[in-house]
């Protein structure tokens, strides 16, 4: 397999610059008959200020996309780009954390909170990670917050809240550390409707109102009708 050729990110889109983007990307899992290539050849960029859904059934790759754009996998061939002229697929692991804890925020959806810490402590771990002085976590945190419309809820664990209200903490602890990159898979995937469509607007409003290069799996026709980019799987492939 040929290598790709390494492009700056921001000389390949024309309007908004891409802060994101992916080349050739292949990934396979297990060997021999067990093989499965869950992402085959694939290419990508996401611009600032842009939402991108991702579709595409179940064992289409989603997941697995996601992961590799957002650092928390490897490609086994192809680069994942960023706008500064680095290859997030080949760095050190050390620089690797440091790009997802300082410019990717990440939204789950299992939630991922954890149980025995409030909702406000939940928003404050990626601050903790960034080491940001006391008081300016604080404040960063009651604004995440009121953000997502949760400010009178700071204080509740994540058993004492509804799923569409633990979903916006995640959104609050993804966006507290101010990142440009937003991975969010399927977030809305265990919200019924009426909650899933609330936490939709927020992302769209987010996306757009903070300039950030927001990459959404999901399998809601409504949040596909407002994305300004969908990428179809099929089989590890995009058509």
């Amino acid at each position: 397999m040929s290598e790709p050729t390494a492009y700056r990110a921001d000389e390949l889109v024309d309007g908004p610059p891409s802060v994101l983007r992916a080349v050739g990307l292949h990934r396979t899992f297990g060997t021999g008959a067990t093989q499965v290539h869950a992402i085959a050849g694939v290419d990508l960029e996401v611009a600032a200020g842009r939402l991108t859904v991702v579709r595409g059934p179940s064992g289409s790759g989603k997941t697995t996309l996601l992961n590799l754009l957002g650092g928390l996998d490897r490609p086994d061939a192809g680069q994942v780009l960023l706008d500064d002229g680095r290859v997030l697929s080949e760095l050190p692991e050390k620089e690797v954390l440091a790009v997802r804890r300082e410019r990717i925020g990440y939204v789950f959806q299992s939630f991922g909170l954890v149980p025995v810490l409030s909702a406000a402590e939940n928003v404050e771990v990626p601050l903790r990670l960034q080491r940001t002085v006391v008081g300016e976590r604080a404040r960063r945190v009651e604004e995440a917050l009121e953000l997502v419309g949760l400010a009178r809820h700071s204080r509740q664990r994540p058993y004492e809240l509804s799923g569409g209200q633990q979903q916006r903490v995640g959104i609050a602890r993804a966006l507290v550390g101010e990142p440009d990159i937003l991975v969010a898979d399927e977030p809305t995937g265990q919200l019924d409707s009426e909650t899933g469509a609330m936490v939709m607007d927020l992302l769209v409003r987010l996306t757009h109102e903070r300039g950030i290069a927001s990459v959404v799996s999901t399998h809601d026709p409504v949040l596909m009708e407002r994305a300004d980019q969908v990428v179809e799987l099929h089989d590890g492939r995009r058509v």
